[in-house]
């Protein structure tokens, strides 16, 4: 992700943001321009905040490149304030401990560095509540 793109897209990557369309009353995350549903293009901006629910998720051992120093690493779904469902890694936790149904927290976390002297990425991801 080039450097301008990721500066853009810090709103979205440091908290939980989603569209909402009126119209369908539906929550889309990540966020749209356009209702894929009724193609309306005024969505509202909104905040998730709140505590989520791990739907599924699995462990990911043999990472692309650029996430090796994270091996191995937890990926879930899961679902935010009964709004919004949100691929993520999980954090703070091992592969043991997790069940389905479980209580979830976000929080912010380095997810890569870009290249040997590129920016420190970092985005979302799910822990279990302190």
């Amino acid at each position: 992700m080039s450097v301008p793109r990721y500066w853009r897209m810090i709103p979205y990557l440091h908290r939980l943001v989603a569209s909402y369309c009126e119209n369908c009353s539906k929550y889309y995350y990540p966020p749209r321009e356009i209702c894929p549903r009724c193609r309306n293009k005024d969505l509202e901006s909104v905040g998730i905040n709140g505590e989520g629910k791990l739907l599924t998720f699995t462990v990911i051992r043999s990472p692309p490149a650029d996430f090796e120093s994270l091996s191995p690493y937890i990926m879930g779904l899961v679902e935010v304030d009964g709004k919004i469902r949100v691929i993520a890694r999980i954090v703070d936790v091992e592969p043991e401990e997790l069940r389905i149904g479980m209580s979830l927290e976000p929080t912010v976390r380095r997810y890569r560095v870009n290249g040997k002297d590129g920016i420190i990425q970092y985005g979302i991801a799910f822990r279990p509540p302190l």
